[in-house]
């Protein structure tokens, strides 16, 4: 039975393909170039396979080993550049579910028998390295995100990442709430959350889900209420990048910081929680600021090239994820959000929801 899978699920083959040939990785800037002088050797990939531990070491050649030192293959690391290139063309060609017949060959004779190894993190690929720097050869876990398919997700979207207000300052009329809430536009909550504007104002009042909030917290006390500063700027402007939307706010200063030194606090907050959304909390789930991809990220471009963000240059891994995401709109009857409602207080109340892709 052949392997099939999307364009994000073949990249993470094409990632040990491609890594195991060029025997290196090379560090990204924030708008995705290779920065020439900063890269990292690899030692050996490992990978889980159907419950057993395989090791991709790299000499001259490619030389698989079990978890006990049994030595099973012995490959030319000119034929993972060959089946890079090849399952390249493949996944940018492709579109939806799809199979690669011609690359599971190679796989299966590599010991590679999925797409996806194995884990229970966010971690899509382990691997030793030998950092030049420090000389130290860590284990460490990467996650991948390829730029061949669709944009993925950064935070995902839930009804646990609903944001609720208070519409204050006016007096809604019971037709007025129904032809607000009727309004069906392309960008209906964009264009609904103007509606409230023009008559009142958007007063936060809390998360809908106590995880997501104490997870929020945990990075920065005020960090749900900066959130949702920045969720109302963007869906009361239409504009969806995050960077900007953060700097609109930071302008405003909503969070009353002392801005006389110039210090970026509603950024460095937000990259703050971009990382953490990358490397290990998710929203449902109570997170104790621990990072499972502790390597970073592995971005594979549209043409092919991969960069590494590597954990160790956190700036210009925090830089790389702040300038590469945008706030985006989720389905509102799945989640339960975008309409007027009253609550048991009598007082009228309106969510959004915050989702996190990169563009």
């Amino acid at each position: 039975m052949s392997l099939t899978g999307n364009k994000g699920e073949w990249s993470e083959i094409y990632v040990l393909l491609k890594l195991l040939g060029e025997k290196r990785v090379y560090a990204g800037d924030a708008e995705l170039n290779r920065i020439e002088d900063l890269f990292y050797p690899i030692l050996k990939v490992l990978r889980n396979e159907q419950g057993n531990n395989y090791e991709y070491s790299i000499n001259d050649n490619i030389v698989i080993v079990t978890e006990k030192g049994e030595e099973l293959l012995r490959k030319n690391v000119v034929d993972f550049l060959e089946q890079a290139r090849q399952l390249l063309v493949v996944i940018q060609n492709s579109r939806g579910v799809f199979s690669a017949p011609e690359i599971e060959r190679f796989m299966s004779e590599i010991r590679c028998n999925t797409l996806k190894a194995k884990s229970q993190d966010k971690t899509d690929i382990r691997i030793v390295i030998h950092d030049l720097r420090t000389g130290m050869t860590p284990k460490l876990g990467f996650s991948i995100k390829s730029q061949v398919g669709n944009d993925s997700t950064l935070l995902n979207a839930g009804k646990t990442t609903n944001v609720c207000y208070r519409i204050d300052d006016c007096e809604l009329l019971e037709t007025e709430i129904v032809s607000i809430n009727e309004i069906n536009s392309r960008q209906k909550i964009l264009d609904r959350t103007k509606a409230i504007l023009k008559k009142g104002t958007l007063q936060y009042v809390g998360l809908d889900d106590t995880t997501f909030n104490n997870n929020l917290v945990l990075i920065d006390s005020l960090l749900p209420q900066i959130v949702a500063e920045i969720l109302l700027q963007g869906y009361s402007t239409g504009e969806y990048d995050l960077k900007k939307n953060t700097e609109e706010v930071a302008k405003k200063n909503p969070m009353n910081y002392d801005i006389s030194n110039n210090q970026a606090y509603y950024e460095h907050k937000i990259k703050n929680l971009l990382v953490a959304s990358a490397l290990g909390m998710v929203p449902h789930t109570p997170w104790n600021g621990k990072y499972d991809a502790n390597g970073g990220y592995l971005v594979v471009k549209e043409d092919g090239e991969v960069l590494c963000y590597h954990f160790y240059d956190r700036n210009y891994f925090e830089d790389y994820l702040y300038k590469n995401t945008r706030l985006e709109t989720p389905s509102t009857s799945r989640y339960g959000f975008g309409l007027i409602f009253k609550g048991d207080d009598g007082k009228l109340y309106y969510k959004l929801n915050l989702q996190i892709r990169f563009k």
